[in-house]
């Protein structure tokens, strides 16, 4: 019998060993888990996660830049700011003499005939201007008159134009009578969406021949009177000295282009005005002696098509805007190129400059740290979106002011650098939560109810510091719960058999406990050892009383559970129980215990020990299938709602001083409606 009674005490051992093991081997994973996934991403988190982040959007983008995947992007925004800019109205030194769709018709001429142009050449001189560009073909002679507009191309002040083209013969030829050095190439630069941006100063027809642009040669002939004549910098042989201005050619990478080809000599074009770039009259209106002669005395006169008839029509940053009449005439556009010269020239203005390629990257590394680091620090969905809206809106500000100053700076890509950068750090942080909660779950949460669960989560940043849970002293409701006889029938069951059925039964309390939102410390071989309040500090007297009602209805619901249980029990032939269950409200101290190989998720304090020995004080007073025993400090947060019988003050073991004790018997009816 003593053999046999030995048996059976080794296999309640063993059983009580294992689910004693079983939670404190999975929390010490966990927590080993944690420590050693905080050590490895140390160099990861905060401003490493930042840097990577920069660094890596930083670098996809300068390489799509370096294939031109950003040029597109970069030449809208430049378009848009364009079109907001304010207008300055047309340029007093210059006058269009447009040849409309209805002079085409008045004159019945689908192309003006060399008699009819030298007749307006004429009249313009009359009025002494001070250059007339003539932005008109004459290769070939048009109907009559062909003498008197050679005659009439002989003037000084007339320049003229030929079409270089790409061949490395003039694609289009000068008038025959004029000299080369009153001829322009008139040839418009456009991106590759169509778009005239540049101004073309001079390039080369072929190796032998130099050729200057249409609008340079005009200014020339315009301020060459006055001494102002370019020179070139000894220095540096891009730099050109003309007036007050320094032009420099435009590189691939100036501003927003990012494959741009510069060859020949570039600026950008900065357009004056969106309709009213100069003065415009009608070839019929000067024909018929209908302009003013102040407005052609001294002045640039420009003389081309604006018929769309022609076809000399060009899109431009204002195209998008414009509905009716998306595209410029080539002449407007040449007078807006002239216009441009002649300002920067005489100090009226200044050409567009850009950041060195150094100045862009550090620009772009700025905005995309930023985004990481705003995105790191600012948790709040509505925050953050504010937030990249604020940097955004900083990055468009910036470039347009200095863009208002004649400074193009890449907008696009910062702006996607920020976006990028803060979308890579919330997918991180994303997932380092959702692995956090993972291990918060796998702490705490299996053995808790969803509600406490949660609570956990929101307050993870408490609960996990370097891979523990530092001790925090709180007010909670502990819960023991024991079974009467287990070791008389512990010995009538093979190990095997007692496990499956002792598993069933600490199943019903693992869910009982986890409805009414306690969490199950520990199983204590036949029974639990549960708390109401932990691990979130619960700090108001209301939250206190509700973990308390929590744990005694838990107490309750434990008899009415195994009253079900034993029934099924009895059926299939095994044994029915009762059992014993003690509860007591006090101050608890919560957090890890053991080294940083193993540790549990502890609870101490004398309220652990005042609930442990209330489950086992007099254990021969078992009157109900489920025995609730609390104390008087639990009393006072439930005693309106549950029927309590008095034991009295008992000494408790281990305990110097008597407590005050009551048996739970049930809930009370709420009263009747009356």
């Amino acid at each position: 019998m003593a053999k046999k009674l030995g048996t059976q005490n080794r296999n309640l051992s063993t059983i009580v060993e294992i689910l004693n093991n079983s939670l404190k081997t999975r929390l010490s994973v966990i927590l080993k888990l944690i420590h050693r996934l905080r050590n490895k991403k140390t160099d990861l988190t905060g401003l490493g996660i930042i840097a990577l982040s920069a660094t890596a959007v930083t670098g996809l983008l300068l390489l799509f830049r370096s294939l031109g995947g950003l040029e597109p992007l970069e030449l809208r925004i430049f378009d848009q700011m364009v079109m907001q800019k304010p207008d300055e109205g047309p340029d007093p030194r210059l006058l269009v003499v447009a040849i409309t769709e209805e002079d085409i018709q008045t004159l019945k001429q689908s192309t003006i005939t060399d008699e009819t142009l030298a007749e307006s050449l004429e009249k313009l001189q009359q009025y002494q201007p001070a250059v007339i560009g003539l932005d008109i073909y004459r290769d070939i002679a048009q109907g009559s008159g062909k003498e008197k507009l050679e005659e009439q191309l002989k003037k000084p002040n007339i320049i003229a134009i030929a079409k270089m083209g790409i061949t490395g013969n003039f694609e289009v030829p000068p008038p025959p009578s004029v000299p080369p050095e009153r001829i322009g190439f008139n040839d418009l630069l456009q991106d590759v969406d169509g778009v005239v941006r540049r101004n073309l100063l001079f390039g080369n027809l072929n190796a032998e021949t130099t050729l200057f642009s249409f609008a340079l040669q005009v200014v020339g002939a315009y301020l060459t009177p006055q001494g102002i004549q370019p020179e070139n910098s000894q220095a540096n042989a891009d730099l050109i000295h003309w007036g007050k201005a320094q032009f420099l050619p435009l590189q691939p990478s100036s501003g927003g282009y990012d494959k741009l080809d510069a060859s020949g000599y570039q600026i950008l074009l900065n357009y004056r005005s969106r309709r009213n770039v100069a003065k415009q009259v009608s070839l019929t209106e000067l024909l018929n002696n209908q302009i003013n002669p102040q407005w052609v005395k001294d002045k640039i006169v420009l003389i081309g098509y604006t018929a769309p008839t022609k076809r000399d029509l060009f899109l431009t940053p204002y195209s998008p805007a414009e509905k009716q009449d998306p595209k410029m005439a080539g002449v407007l556009i040449h007078a807006q190129m002239t216009s441009q010269i002649l300002s920067v020239v005489l100090g009226e203005n200044r050409l567009f400059w850009f950041w060195s390629e150094g100045g862009e990257f550090l620009w772009i590394v700025v905005w995309a740290v930023a985004g990481g680091t705003v995105a790191w620090f600012v948790h709040h969905p509505l925050a953050l979106a504010c937030s990249n809206i604020g940097m955004v809106a900083i990055i468009f500000g910036t470039g347009y002011y200095l863009f208002l100053r004649n400074a193009w700076i890449p907008i696009g890509t910062p702006v996607l650098a920020t976006v990028t950068s803060t979308a890579l750090v919330v997918t991180y942080r994303a997932y380092q939560a959702q692995y956090q909660h993972q291990i918060v779950m796998k702490l705490l949460g299996q053995n808790t109810s969803p509600e406490v669960a949660d609570a956990l989560w929101k307050n993870r940043d408490k609960l996990i510091k370097s891979g523990k849970l530092p001790g925090q002293k709180l007010i909670a409701t502990m819960l023991f719960t024991d079974l009467k006889d287990f070791s008389t029938i512990s010995e009538q069951m093979s190990p095997e058999a007692l496990m499956e059925w002792l598993n069933e039964y600490l199943e019903i309390l693992a869910t009982t406990v986890q409805k009414n939102k306690g969490i199950i410390n520990k199983f204590t071989g036949d029974g639990i050892m549960a708390a109401f309040g932990v691990p979130v500090e619960r700090t108001t007297e209301k939250e206190i009383a509700e973990d308390a009602h929590h744990a005694v209805n838990c107490g309750l619901e434990f008899g009415e559970r195994l009253k079900e249980i034993n029934k099924e029990w009895q059926k299939r032939g095994l044994p029915v129980v009762q059992m014993r269950v003690g509860i007591f409200t006090g101050p608890v101290v919560v957090g890890s215990l053991g080294g940083k190989d193993r540790q549990e998720y502890g609870i101490i304090g004398d309220s652990v020990n005042i609930a442990s020995r209330l489950e086992s004080c007099e254990k021969d007073r078992q009157t109900s299938i489920c025995r609730v025993l609390i104390a008087k400090e639990t009393l006072v947060y439930i005693e309106p709602h549950y029927l309590v019988e008095t034991w009295g003050h008992l000494a408790l073991k281990g305990k110097h001083q008597t407590v005050d004790v009551y048996r739970v018997i049930s809930k009370k009816s709420p009263p009747a409606n009356s």
